[in-house]
């Protein structure tokens, strides 16, 4: 069997935690900020960890993550 191709815009995306969770960046930090209140974005510079119904798909895409 050959070694399975890893996505890299997904690769990019996604790290993996000590535990084996999938963490991710947050959206909505791109433009469009000045009617965004500070707290809010303070709050997006923060990583957030993957919902459990999308790692199946997360995985699948990921095979050595």
């Amino acid at each position: 069997m050959p070694k399975m191709k890893t996505k890299r815009g997904a690769a990019k995306r996604f790290k993996a935690t000590g535990s084996g969770k999938i963490k991710r960046a947050k959206a909505f930090t791109s433009h469009i900020l000045t009617k965004k209140s500070t707290k809010r974005k303070r709050n997006l510079r923060k990583s957030a960890l993957v919902n459990s119904t999308d790692i199946k798909g997360i995985r699948r895409i990921l095979p050595y993550l």
